[in-house]
């Protein structure tokens, strides 16, 4: 079983998310998170860039071609070792769902925020009530991350440029049309300009208010 990896990366792709890194001869194909391929993106790691990634194995029966997922920080694979516990919710699913820091997701959950919990890819309303029923309470100190000033493994804190551009990029990603998605950056940074530098704040904000409105 592969739960680490330290190689060269030869072909880098962002849909679908894949990392093929080549370690001791050979060329291993990762699936990797939207998350972390943004991270990679942001800390200049492309083709031909040194990478180190935690990885999460998956192979069965009925699934005999194993499945790497990537992470570059162990509490993100940990994070995604429960998620894939939640009934329903394979890995296959649970990495196309990371589409933001994990401790945003986290935090989520541990708030009860369906309505965050179901603008993540492939999540319904029933999936959001399942994840929520499973982990709530399990999940607290991976909510806590950044409020508790542990940053992840090869990142950097954002500007407020780039902290409002990959908001607005992450809305994209959920659907949201670019428009719109920098509507709503705009108007979260207006109200609250103290968060203006901190991705995940501003995603929550944004999050809230789609709450407030529907409420």
């Amino acid at each position: 079983m592969i739960s680490y990896i330290t190689g060269t990366i030869r072909n880098l792709t962002r849909e679908p998310g894949r990392a093929v890194v080549i370690a001791g001869g050979v060329g291993y194909e990762i699936s990797l998170p939207t998350y972390v391929y943004q991270s990679l993106a942001n800390d200049g790691i492309r083709e031909g860039s040194d990478v180190e990634l935690e990885i999460y194995y998956h192979v069965t029966e009925r699934q005999p071609k194993p499945m790497l997922v990537g992470f570059r920080h162990p509490t993100e694979k940990q994070f995604f070792e429960q998620l894939i516990q939640v009934e329903g919710i394979g890995p296959a699913k649970a990495a196309s769902a990371l589409v933001f820091p994990v401790s945003t997701i986290a935090s989520a959950i541990e708030t009860e925020d369906l309505g965050s919990l179901q603008r993540l890819p492939g999540i319904g309303s029933r999936a959001a009530q399942k994840i929520v029923a499973t982990l709530r309470g399990k999940v607290a100190a991976t909510a806590l991350l950044q409020d508790a000033g542990i940053s992840e493994q090869g990142q950097t804190s954002p500007t407020a440029s780039d902290a409002r551009s990959e908001a607005i990029e992450a809305l994209v990603t959920l659907g949201y049309r670019p428009t719109e998605a920098q509507e709503k950056i705009d108007d979260v940074i207006r109200r609250t300009p103290d968060v203006a530098d901190d991705l995940q704040e501003l995603m929550r904000e944004v999050f809230k208010a789609q709450v407030s409105a529907q409420e």
